[in-house]
């Protein structure tokens, strides 16, 4: 309810702010007789925004302060003398007791009478300063309504006010995107460096056995830690994934851009597409009763040792998964291509073979290398089908039709449980986490290297 009396009122004051921006704007021109210098869309816009940041402004200031003096005050609402012979542990779950009390949420055992008086005044609390914030970014927005409605003149420069201000969102958006990753690498760098106090970072990286013992008392106790296995996993499954993957969706691209009637193309690309709307879960899953026994049954025919569980099964499962995202954006790419170049070649006596070969599929290049590499990724960090198809056996082995684990499926496993964050066994998650982190970054280093040295020779 609070949400869409907050997303209300700021859609009440973003109507009333456009609409007498707009109309001022004409009334100004019609009575002096001047041409604006802004159309009246750009001044409802700017309106718009003098009204709306002050009072969002006010909003996040109170959530993101609301709760410190919300907590405040239930803490003021318990006696002294019991909030006195209170342990920390204990007055945390008695603000616990009131919060749900107040919220209407049941809670264990019969409310004692301080507790009851005081989830009725944190109610009271809650409603009375949630009205008046309200109140507060509803006034402070019409406020900045009327200054702003002074200054518009028929020589105003909405226009160009509006433009900044989505200049300074986009940079604001960028920033937080460069942010967050900057988050993401400072928060896995800060434990692997935890981690690092634990485990020797050279046999980390090049140990080739994974034991981890649930032990936090040094090295001695703590297990073997050796990426190796787990690398080795990953890049098999992976590898597997794009050999399915690659041909397969670069050729029904090919065909669907280059071949298929019109008619058949807008049946069967949206039925590669379902492929990239089934859940994860389900692939596992398919995987794990249909396609590993299958290679199974089809080993001993051949007289070859298959397990139904195995870096073979989990890899297949993953091309197939993965199709859909080749095969979709290299179509579109491939269809991008100028027809310009393929009648020049046309003209030049090449046949729709040779066009492909030697004019199409160089010219669309970078995006089809994209596309891999978005697949690249994706089989790198995919896990549920790895879970349930691969077997979990981080041990190394370079039979493919053996059970393996990857990078994905050991954070899963290390991160299961209660994880205190204080030995290696759950910090070694965030050592992984980052080693994927690098390994994706290097993966579009090369591709933006092969990117950038083709365009330079086609241009």
């Amino acid at each position: 309810m609070n949400s869409f009396v907050i997303a209300a009122t700021l859609l009440v004051l973003l109507g009333l702010a456009y609409q007498v921006g707009w109309s001022r704007s004409r009334a100004v021109a019609d009575a002096s007789g001047r041409r604006l210098h802004s159309r009246p869309i750009y001044h409802g816009l700017r309106m718009a925004l003098w009204v709306v940041i002050p009072a969002t402004l006010v909003l996040g200031l109170w959530g993101l302060f609301g709760p410190g003096v919300t907590e405040a005050f239930v803490h003021s609402q318990i006696p002294a003398d019991i909030a006195a012979a209170l342990e920390p542990s204990q007055l945390n779950n008695a603000i616990g007791r009131i919060r749900a009390l107040a919220s209407g949420y049941g809670i264990i055992g019969e409310p004692q009478p301080f507790e009851a008086e005081a989830a009725r005044a944190l109610g009271q609390f809650q409603l009375y300063s949630f009205l008046i914030v309200i109140l507060a970014a509803a006034v402070i927005g019409i406020a900045a309504l009327l200054y702003a409605r002074r200054g518009i003149v028929p020589g105003l420069r909405a226009r160009n006010q509006v433009e900044r201000a989505i200049t300074v969102l986009l940079l604001a958006c960028s920033g937080v995107a460069i942010l967050t990753t900057v988050g993401i690498v400072a928060s896995l760098l800060v434990e692997a460096i935890r981690f690092f106090s634990f485990i020797n970072p050279l046999d980390f990286f090049f140990g080739t056995v994974w034991n981890p013992r649930f032990s936090t008392t040094g090295t001695g106790g703590a297990g073997e830690y050796g990426l190796i296995p787990l690398l080795w996993g990953t890049i098999m499954v992976a590898t597997i994934a794009m050999v399915v993957a690659l041909p397969v969706g670069l050729m029904a691209a090919i065909y669907l851009s280059q071949y298929a009637d019109p008619r058949l193309r807008n049946v069967v690309k949206p039925i590669i597409e379902i492929l990239a709307g089934i859940p994860t879960i389900v692939y596992g899953f398919f995987a794990l009763v249909t396609v590993g026994p299958l290679l199974a049954g089809f080993g001993s025919v051949i007289g070859f040792d298959i397990r139904a569980t195995s870096a073979a099964t989990a890899g297949l499962v993953m091309g197939i998964m993965i199709i859909p995202f080749i095969s979709s954006l290299s179509d579109d790419i491939l269809r991008q291509v100028p027809q310009s170049l393929r009648d020049g070649s046309f003209g030049l006596g090449a046949t729709k073979s040779e066009t492909i070969r030697k004019v199409i599929l160089p010219a669309a290049l970078p995006g089809i290398v994209g596309a891999f590499l978005l697949a690249i990724s994706r089989a790198i960090g995919e896990t549920m089908i790895v879970v349930l198809a691969a077997g979990n056996s981080p041990i190394l082995r370079f039979n493919p039709f053996e059970p393996t684990s990857t990078v994905t499926v050991t954070i899963v496993n290390q991160l299961t449980g209660d994880s205190d964050f204080a030995g290696p066994q759950s910090l070694v998650a965030f050592a992984l986490g980052l080693t994927l982190f690098v390994l994706t970054l290097i993966l579009n280093v090369a591709a933006l290297t092969i990117v950038r040295r083709f365009r330079e020779q086609y241009d």
